[in-house]
């Protein structure tokens, strides 16, 4: 698309009334549609795709596909993956008061002042060749230790679950940002027109009492055309709201229905140039595919025994965690560029000795056997699997020593741990290093930006270059900060 129609593009529908569009339309269709694979030849990449901006990617990528296993509600990372004997020595003593300094939590713990330290609730112990420390709590992810890459230096500057979750995924505190999925869609476009480019599932652990809300802000477009957010797959029934043809309805009278629509809508788009009639176009279009895709991405029954049985119990049921990595699997199979797994249910304020069992038993195998899958396929190469929350939790107990069935551990900003797997990154390290007490990173801190900045580098992309005019300003995910953690490129 030329300059001056992208331009055009991106300004405003009420800056567009009244005028017409001399062309836009039908150039601002044949982008959207991209059925002739126009940003092909764009980059070093040689491979067909849909959509995306000419320039990208800006250089070779590591990785085509990302699945980031987002937990909501922040995992503990002094119980699970960041061993600290020093805590287990001095547990049920206080914090020393040059560990906490000025820095801030949230209202529920106050004052960190006398705070008691908690030793973690489990055993840790080496795996692997490189004797990655993992609790007892995460046995199948102890097996893949030397597949992963610890990043243990995270950090963050939000207390509280919304902002943080929200920084982390789009580099924003306020809703109203592009999600890291929206970005790479916009820029890299899909390998496939006939499933989203971007889709999101979420889960909880039944039973549960500290499950987060899932805000559609998290898998939102922001202030790019919104045919960029993520399509949210339902957890039962058909996974996507009326991809089915009504009653009485058949195939070829949609089809008819939808190109007298589609007619209509470009008269409107050439008219205006406003980029949601655009998105309405394509929208249409992929809902019209999905009939077909879906139904045939959510059919098990050609999955081999041994691989539904690596993922667990609860892979046939929809809406479960495992059937939710058994379908990104799927996804990434199939073209799709990003895929997005939101699993609630970490916020362990008082339930640490109790609901923590049951979210590592729900989402540890399941996490450990997507890796392996995506492995045996010959597919971890050039996908990027992420697993982590927007924060940790305090190394210092929440409650009443006294109740143990209450215990918990507040939010946590300071330092917490993420994993990555497979697309370019170095496996079997542990990247950051916290103090004794799991407190603060005292080495190779990892800053969200710099994640962000690290996983658009992996996927191809100069974080600092792929940019969205707004509002009078050029923005990007990662703001006006990030650095590439190059620690961990393989």
């Amino acid at each position: 698309m030329d300059p001056l129609s992208q331009n055009r593009l991106h300004q405003t529908r009420r800056q567009f009334l009244g005028s017409a569009g001399t062309g836009l339309g039908t150039a601002a269709l044949a982008g959207l549609l991209a059925n002739d694979g126009w940003a092909a030849g764009a980059g070093p990449s040689t491979q067909a795709r849909f959509g995306g901006l000419d320039a990208l990617p800006h250089f070779a990528p590591k990785a085509k596909h990302v699945i980031y296993l987002f937990q909501n509600g922040a995992p503990t990372h002094v119980d699970l993956f960041d061993w600290k004997p020093r805590l287990k020595e001095l547990h049920s003593t206080a914090v020393p008061n040059s560990y906490i300094g000025d820095r801030r939590f949230s209202t529920m713990t106050g004052e960190a002042d006398g705070k008691l330290l908690l030793a973690p609730i489990e055993p840790f112990a080496q795996h692997g060749q490189s004797g990655a420390w993992v609790s007892e709590l995460m046995p199948y992810t102890a097996k893949i230790a030397d597949e992963l890459c610890f990043v243990k230096g995270m950090h963050t500057e939000q207390v509280n679950h919304a902002p943080a979750i929200n920084f982390i995924l789009s580099g924003g505190e306020q809703p109203g940002r592009p999600t890291l999925g929206a970005w790479l869609t916009y820029g890299l476009g899909n390998e496939t027109d006939e499933l989203p480019a971007y889709v999101v599932m979420t889960s909880i652990t039944k039973g549960t009492s500290c499950g987060q809300i899932f805000y559609d802000f998290y898998w939102g477009s922001g202030f790019l055309p919104s045919r960029f957010q993520g399509v949210k797959f339902r957890g039962s029934g058909d996974p996507v709201l009326y991809v089915s043809n009504p009653d009485g309805m058949s195939r070829q009278v949609r089809r008819d229905w939808l190109d007298d629509i589609a007619r209509v809508n470009e008269l409107k788009l050439q008219e205006y140039g406003d980029p949601e009639i655009a998105t309405r176009i394509a929208q249409y279009e992929m809902s019209f595919k999905m009939q077909s895709s879906v139904p045939e991405l959510a059919d098990l029954s050609n999955e081999t025994e041994s691989t539904l049985e690596m993922y667990g119990p609860d892979v046939k049921e929809p809406g479960t965690f495992a059937h939710n990595c058994l379908i990104a699997r799927r996804l990434i199979e199939r073209g799709t560029r990003c895929v997005q797994l939101m699993h609630a249910g970490w916020d362990q304020h008082n339930s640490l000795t109790t609901e923590l069992y049951d979210q590592c038993r729900v989402t540890d195998r399941a996490s450990a056997a997507l890796v392996l899958d995506l492995k045996q396929r010959g597919l971890l190469d050039d996908t990027l699997v992420v697993w982590g929350g927007e924060f940790g939790r305090t190394p210092f107990l929440q409650g009443d020593f006294s109740n143990r069935p209450r215990w918990g551990r507040d939010h946590h900003p300071y330092a917490f741990t993420s994993w990555m797997a497979g697309g370019g990154v170095k496996p079997g390290i542990s990247y950051g290093e916290t103090d004794d007490l799991g407190m603060n990173v005292v080495k190779d801190h990892v800053h969200v930006h710099d994640f962000q900045a690290t996983i658009m580098h992996l996927m191809g992309i100069d974080h600092e270059r792929l940019t969205y005019k707004y509002q009078g300003r050029q923005f990007r995910l990662t703001d006006v900060h990030g650095h590439v953690v190059k620690g961990i490129l393989a």
